[in-house]
């Protein structure tokens, strides 16, 4: 028997990246998921079969925009509607910009804090009377590195993912006894489409190999100079989903190879 069988599952920001690697994973363990993201609904429904015929685990599609509340609303809505109320919340959905906070704009500042941290806020609020009455669920909040050190032009990610490691604690105080818990996963730099992009600038303008590339980009950040891999952040998620994970409440969990911790 799968590990989450029988249980459904709600990620946010999750048709690309370390979203998608996270539903995957949940689906091969027979979760049923939601998706979401801001793709044409054909291409969002493409990915969702994609995993759902690779998986044999029911996968569903939401193009709901989490920049507004009737946008969440609408989510919570479809996940409810394919698969009951969602026993698992993965939180991942991120906006950002870049720009010296006097130039920064008031429109970009205002959409980061809605999907970053707004967004996350309305699906625990609307999840958590459900998982209360079942008495078990998991509530998984994407942080950052970018949460405990200082970012320049980078004023909107940094406040918002450091917002959301306080989010996770008040959350994990608040459901301690009800069979709930709530953590945060604080990546490094993940290998996704965008980095590998960057890689390939490096590799054409400089004759790199792609090894030497991602080392000379990651040489000033995580001491290993090597990408964390999207799908070892999808196997925490899975572990922090499981009996393994039901006495990991409120924790912060780094995964950054040693950026952190580095001198």
């Amino acid at each position: 028997m799968k590990k989450l069988q029988g249980r459904s599952a709600l990620v946010t920001g999750s048709t690309q990246g370390i979203g998608l690697a996270i539903a995957r994973q949940l689906a091969h363990e027979w979760c049923s998921v939601t998706i979401n993201g801001l793709e044409p609904r054909d291409k969002g429904n493409e990915i969702a079969a994609g995993v759902a015929r690779e998986t044999g685990a029911r996968v569903q599609f939401s193009d709901a925009n989490l920049a507004t509340l009737p946008g969440v609303e609408a989510l919570m809505d479809v996940a409810r509607s394919g698969f009951g109320d969602p026993d698992i919340v993965v939180n991942n959905a991120v906006v950002r910009s870049r720009s010296p906070i006097e130039y920064f704009s008031v429109e970009s500042w205002d959409r980061a804090l809605a999907v970053n941290l707004s967004a996350p806020f309305h699906t625990i609020r609307m999840a958590l009377p459900a998982m209360k009455a079942l008495g078990w669920g998991r509530i998984i909040n994407m942080a950052s590195i970018h949460s405990y050190i200082g970012s320049i032009n980078r004023v909107d990610y940094a406040t918002s993912k450091t917002g959301i490691l306080g989010m996770t604690r008040a959350v994990a105080m608040e459901t301690i006894e009800t069979g709930i818990t709530c953590n945060a996963i604080c990546p490094g730099t993940v290998r996704t489409e965008t980095t590998e992009a960057k890689v390939a600038v490096l590799m054409e303008e400089k004759g790199l190999s792609k090894v030497a590339a991602e080392a000379e980009f990651l040489a000033r950040s995580q001491p290993a100079r090597r990408f964390v891999e999207p799908e070892r952040i999808a196997e925490l998620v899975v572990f922090l989903c499981s009996d393994a994970g039901s006495d990991i409440t409120g924790a912060e969990i780094s995964v950054d190879l040693g950026w952190r911790i580095k001198p």
